[in-house]
């Protein structure tokens, strides 16, 4: 209780701590003996200064002795030194006399014979039936106990069997769980990219469709834009522009005086060359046809081939979706089930 970090009064108030160093408690404690010292020294002469005691003579002074006539032990005294004495001798103090109580009454006696008080054979009977018993019983409650040990250990091993099955039977249904839900997950898996394969094929054959129904359109346009831009040509008739004609005009002006041959040439040399253009263009002619006839074959075999993918496209969204609705209807009878 010295201590001043230990807080007194109420809990809820607010307290401040002292901002000073808690004291030592081992200078506590001497500061507490040597108070306690003092008071001990003041109540004495207080005590000497009560008392009527003679002074003494020159040469000795008062102490405090023990003059009674048995020694007491005291427990907590000053500091004091060892002096010596005269006092008189302790009397030993006499032993405490024998307590007799008063004799009262009339003495009786009573005459006992062998045999009277107790018979062994007699009376060893129940003692050793009820021992006997006893040890009977206790013997079968150790049997029982054991034969109850023995059945609980029984039931504990049957339970941890049963457990055992059951819970090996829930980790079959589980993996048998798993393993559908994987089938199911790659069965939708399997829907899903067959759903997205037949949309891209869908969209393929549209294209397709629309490609070659455009560019049918495109390459008859093509060509015949082509063709009246003089991009196909007959090479004869071109060779004739170019080297025929300058030919003949570089011979029309040269030989200007000898028009009459040059006529009679010319009109031979027109006649030839007329028969063989017409030839030239003739061929020209069917090999474009052959062309436009090979083009229109290759739409016409793309369109079928659009139009079978189609059909089996449909085929095959048709035997997914019985499959779907099969495996729908497998799984309501199931949770049904």
């Amino acid at each position: 209780m010295w201590d001043s970090r230990v807080v007194r009064g109420s809990t809820y108030a607010s307290h401040v701590l002292p901002t000073t160093v808690a004291p030592d408690p081992v200078s506590v404690q001497k500061k507490a003996e040597k108070k306690k010292l003092r008071d001990f020294k003041k109540k004495t002469a207080e005590r000497r200064q009560t008392v009527s005691t003679p002074e003494p003579v020159d040469g000795r002074k008062h102490m405090d002795v023990q003059t009674e006539q048995y020694l007491e032990a005291i427990s907590d005294r000053p500091a004091e030194e060892t002096l010596g004495t005269q006092t008189d001798e302790f009397l030993d103090r006499p032993p405490s006399p024998l307590f007799i109580p008063q004799k009262h009454g009339v003495d009786c006696a009573t005459q006992i014979e062998e045999g009277d008080l107790f018979d062994f054979d007699f009376e060893v009977e129940p003692i050793l039936e009820v021992l006997v018993g006893k040890t009977l019983e206790q013997s079968l409650m150790e049997v029982l106990e054991e034969e109850e040990l023995a059945a609980i250990r029984a039931h504990e091993e049957q339970f941890d069997q049963i457990r055992a099955a059951e819970l090996a039977e829930a980790q079959r249904m589980e993996e048998a769980e798993r393993r559908r839900m994987e089938e199911k997950e790659n069965r939708l898996r399997q829907e899903r990219e067959r759903l997205a394969r037949e949309s891209e094929v869908s969209h393929k054959v549209a294209a397709r469709g629309f490609a070659t129904k455009y560019v049918g359109n495109v390459v008859s346009e093509v060509f015949d834009e082509l063709e009246e831009t003089g991009f196909f040509y007959d090479p004869l008739v071109r060779e004739v522009e170019e080297e025929v004609v300058p030919w003949i005009l570089e011979g029309v002006e040269e030989g200007v005086s000898q028009a009459s041959i040059a006529n009679s040439l010319v009109d031979g040399a027109l006649g030839t060359v007329l028969q063989i253009r017409d030839n030239k263009a003739a061929a020209a002619k069917a090999k474009y046809d052959a062309i436009v006839k090979a083009k229109e074959e290759a739409a016409a075999a793309a369109a079928a081939a659009a139009e079978e993918a189609r059909k089996k496209a449909e085929e095959e969204a048709a035997a997914a979706a019985a499959e779907a609705e099969f495996h729908r209807s497998l799984c309501r009878l199931q949770s049904k089930t």
